[in-house]
């Protein structure tokens, strides 16, 4: 696939798609539906063409030599501007074993999603417009290497999802989604000012022998570009280079959603249309994580290392505090939402391991909880489609009404809650091997085990409430699931079970990347603090 641009192709195929939904007839909802679908399954398709070409050797991380699929062009370029100098902007695109497998998850979730939404019939050109606009600001999060093209991609989501959620949204739709938007524009304030500071901190070598300013997240990596005056300079002896990563570490914490900037995600999620809700918690969550692993870890290798226990931390609270909270909730989809920030911060406290098999279980938990919250969000939303209403009490006894349905959420539930054969489990019990194997987060990671007890107790009391007992007549007209339903269902139950009983066939795709950043952060902390003492 050399010298094909299969990630631009992969990245702006919706954005055709948006033009040809535009462009179509408003009195034909049908044709625009099928056009989106048709855009989104070649999109998958082109996923998969890159999961079967990848290379499992290449590292990528911090080497430009070992990305793969790069391209790689000049964008923008404006020339001797005062000090400033040059300024220039790659368009820079590449993947590794970090993002591989979050572009297949994005293509996996959409298209779900998409048949998920066939059932929308208020606007629904302009809903399939916005929908194919989010696909590709997701996606070139993913595999954008640029920083200043990953912050554009980055702020593009938030105008396609403010308006899905504000238009298309349940009863408080206007409220979820400003808090929302202010949330995560918030955080993108943050991430501008390090982004500017390691601007003008970092600079790139060009082929000519001449130097500028760079946004090149690759050249950020390495200490020997660093300007010595810079004012995120490894070497500049002053401490905004650590303000510098809680600044950017908030602006991703966010997305995640971290404790305490959680609260944002309850109100999108329960307000949010389902298809919306399964974007949202399968990939906008991820893009966080991503976003720490990908920049804040390799760009401030000495400051992670000192702040790991900060961040395991973090990772039991958003553990424990999210089953707590999903226990006690009697709304179905708001109980799905904390069980999200439960399973995100077993996430975080794999990060926080600093170490392959738990960095290796956060990256799998990644992309295992984009599925199985996927699965989840389209549970709530086919039973509120058919009864219109998410109360848990008001159910009882659905599996005597609907055995199909309710054999999926028994997948579904067990996959959540972690149990053997189920991808979540292996992810899980990765993440706690790494955890338990670094001393600084033991005591953490002990208290954490206490999320899957709690997991456990939501999942199947809810499981209990709603499917088992003696059946409320008031629901004995429901219908069992349909052949689009099935066709949203099967895939995601099959990738759960596949990866549950074959971890390797994800796990390969990660682990020479993920040895390579967690030796880079060992190293490159130990030189960084070095050079810092010799000063």
């Amino acid at each position: 696939m050399d010298g094909f641009p299969i990630l631009s192709l992969i990245t702006f195929l919706p954005i055709l798609g948006l033009v040809i939904v535009l462009s179509l007839p408003k009195e034909k909802p049908q044709i625009v539906r099928i056009t989106t679908l048709v855009i989104t399954s070649i999109q998958l398709i082109l996923a998969v063409l890159l999961v079967v070409n990848y290379n499992y050797g290449l590292a990528g991380i911090n080497d430009p030599s070992s990305f793969q699929f790069v391209e790689k062009a000049k964008w923008i370029e404006i020339p001797g501007i005062s000090w400033i100098g040059t300024i220039k902007i790659d368009y820079f695109l590449g993947v590794d074993g970090l993002s591989m497998p979050m572009v297949l998850l994005t293509a996996i979730v959409t298209f779900i999603a998409t048949l998920s939404s066939w059932k929308i019939d208020k606007a629904v050109k302009g809903y399939f417009a916005l929908f194919l606009l989010l696909d590709t600001a997701m996606m070139g999060v993913f595999v954008a290497l640029d920083f200043f093209l990953f912050y554009v991609f980055w702020e593009l989501m938030l105008l396609p999802m403010y308006f899905l959620i504000g238009i298309w949204g349940g009863p408080r739709k206007e409220y979820a989604a400003i808090k929302f938007f202010i949330y995560t524009l918030a955080g993108s304030v943050f991430m501008l000012l390090v982004m500017i500071g390691l601007y003008f901190s970092t600079k790139e070598i060009l082929p000519n022998g001449s130097s500028v300013y760079t946004f090149n997240m690759l050249a950020m990596m390495n200490p020997n570009n660093y300007v010595s005056t810079g004012i995120l300079s490894p070497l500049n002896p002053n401490n905004l280079r650590f303000i510098a990563y809680i600044a950017l570490f908030v602006g991703f914490a966010i997305k995640i959603p971290m404790f305490p900037f959680h609260t944002w995600l309850p109100d999108a999620h329960v307000e949010a249309p389902t298809p919306i809700s399964v974007i949202l918690a399968g990939v906008l969550l991820k893009m966080g994580t991503y976003g720490i692993l990908r920049i804040s870890y390799p760009i401030f290798p000495n400051i992670t290392r000192e702040l790991m226990w900060y961040i395991a931390l973090f990772g039991m609270i958003n553990i424990i505090y999210g089953a707590l909270v999903a226990l006690a909730q009697k709304d179905f989809k708001k109980l799905i939402a904390y069980s999200s920030v439960s399973h995100m911060g077993y996430v975080l406290l794999g990060m926080a391991s600093l170490s392959s098999v738990g960095i290796n279980g956060a990256i799998f938990q990644m992309f295992n909880h984009g599925t199985i919250t996927a699965m989840l969000f389209l549970i709530v939303g086919v039973v509120y489609d058919r009864a219109h209403t998410r109360e848990i009490n008001a159910f009882g006894g659905l599996a005597n009404q609907m055995p199909v349905y309710t054999g999926f959420v028994t997948v579904a539930f067990f996959a959540a809650i972690g149990l053997p054969s189920m991808s979540g489990f292996i992810s899980e019990a990765m993440v706690f091997l790494g955890s338990f194997g670094t001393a600084a987060i033991r005591v953490l990671a002990m208290i954490s085990t206490l999320g899957i007890l709690l997991g456990a107790a939501y999942m199947l009391w809810t499981l209990q409430r709603i499917f088992f007992g003696k059946l409320n007549e008031k629901w004995s007209h429901l219908p069992d699931l349909d052949f689009r339903e099935l066709a949203m269902f099967i895939p995601l139950a099959a990738i759960v079970i596949f990866l549950g009983i074959y971890p390797s066939a994800m796990l390969n795709i990660m682990n020479t990347s993920v040895k390579h950043l967690v030796d880079f952060l060992a190293n490159n902390a130990q030189h960084i603090s070095t050079t810092i003492s010799a000063l």
